[in-house]
């Protein structure tokens, strides 16, 4: 195992995730609806944070393929992962100096930011088959995950201190504990990032000479990959199954935190609980990997599947902060595990020589599915006048995901991949 590549790629996860716990969902939800929302009324709140949302995922999907495409013509991956992850800290900062009633402007930072995490994501995963072995992928991208869970949960309980112990650290209120929080998330994950950014060298493609614009490229490669993906039917199949259950749980992390609030939990309890899901996820996530192992890893992400089911249906009971930090400990079993595995089994199934290109439609399946989920979630909040319908819809989701997942071949997949790449190469029958 190339020990210092895998190191500097799962250092990059402890820094970029916490975004996903501070500000996506722990604080900046919080602070969205007591704060940038102040005077709107409390399911419209609701509502625009998931329309921020869909539009967020909206705009990092249209440019997620285009991106992994062109990445593989420039062999310019570690480029572009710099300038998203550089675009996600910045607007980590500024959402400091959001103002009461700043919605707006609160909404479109974290458009600018999710599009900063999410499009240096699609390069940081193509990364994945670079620095780690095909019989270590599943073991690598767990660690990822898990480590992430370990950067993103230091650092929102530093930000939970920060917000309900102010006067520990010299601030005036919570609210400047909750500014500084904000500020601390773009300085974390510019620290982890170093690590990346100096060790890893992207392995050099032959190219050819470029006679058109980058985006003119991208395009034409995505139209190219799009006809191309037919041949891979397993591929295909797993990302149909991905982008519907992916729907689920990404609606689930993004709007949780929002959806305790609108059901009368507190704000404290509810990052409280937040924490949890993170630490409970680290040994989880480790594990997940290890089950992979052992029954297989498609089986492996069935299960944690199931238990998604099982978590939407308790979710639309809730009614205390108990049950919240019930429903974060059964995240915290299965999230990191379902995620990990997901982007293990597609790095099985794409053609060595096509990392960046295949990468971005994984990009673009994670982003796309994820516009429906807080979609649907706000749009039946709004129109029915209770999240709590919202948050039943997720099953849907998660039920055809299961189906789809079970038709799915992961060797066949693999043969299918080889096949593409090497064209002498011979499949094994199967007796």
């Amino acid at each position: 195992m190339k020990k210092k590549p895998v190191l500097s790629w799962v250092l990059y996860d402890v820094g970029n995730s916490a975004f996903a716990t501070t500000i996506m969902a722990a604080v900046l939800p919080i602070f969205y609806y007591d704060v940038a929302a102040k005077g709107l009324d409390e399911s419209l709140a609701t509502s625009y944070w998931g329309y921020s949302q869909s539009i967020a995922v909206l705009i990092v999907a249209l440019l997620a393929p285009i991106l992994g495409a062109i990445s593989d013509y420039s062999a310019a991956k570690k480029k572009f992962l710099m300038f998203f992850a550089f675009m996600g800290m910045i607007a980590s900062v500024m959402l400091a100096f959001v103002g009461e009633g700043g919605y707006l402007l609160a909404s479109i930072l974290l458009i600018v930011g999710t599009i900063g995490f999410s499009g240096g994501n699609a390069f940081y995963d193509a990364f994945l088959p670079e620095v780690s072995e095909e019989n270590n992928m599943d073991k690598v991208s767990s660690w990822g995950f898990a480590f992430g869970y370990m950067g993103g949960g230091v650092l929102l309980a530093i930000n939970l201190l920060m917000i309900m112990k102010y006067e520990w650290f010299g601030l005036p209120d919570t609210l400047a504990g909750t500014r500084l929080a904000f500020i601390s998330v773009g300085v974390w994950w510019f620290i982890f990032s170093i690590p990346l950014f100096r060790n890893i060298v992207e392995e050099k493609k032959h190219t050819s000479k470029r006679t058109k614009s980058f985006i003119s490229i991208g395009f034409k490669r995505v139209t190219h990959t799009f006809k191309e993906i037919k041949k891979f039917k397993q591929l295909l199949l797993f990302l149909i199954a991905f982008w519907l259950y992916n729907d689920g749980i990404s609606t689930i992390i993004k709007m949780a935190t929002i959806y305790g609030r609108d059901i009368g939990i507190d704000s404290n309890s509810l990052i409280i609980a937040l924490l949890i899901t993170q630490f409970v996820g680290i040994p989880c996530t480790f594990f997940f990997g290890f089950l992979a192992g052992k029954i297989s890893a498609k089986k492996a992400l069935t299960l944690s599947l199931y238990i998604y089911l099982v978590i939407v249906g308790l979710g639309y009971f809730m009614t205390s902060a108990l049950h919240f930090y019930i429903l974060a400990i059964c995240v915290g079993l299965v999230q990191g595990g379902a995620q990990s595995l997901s982007r293990s089994i597609f790095g099985k199934m794409v053609p060595g020589d096509r990392h960046g290109e295949f990468f971005g439609f994984y990009g673009i399946s994670a982003k796309f599915s994820a516009i429906f989920g807080p979609f649907a979630f706000a749009l039946v909040g709004q129109l029915t006048g209770s999240s709590r319908l919202g948050i039943l819809s997720l099953i849907v989701f998660f039920i055809a995901g299961i189906v789809l997942l079970r038709f799915v071949d992961i060797d066949k997949g693999k043969e299918e991949a080889e096949a593409q790449t090497n064209p002498e190469f011979e499949p094994v029958i199967k007796t």
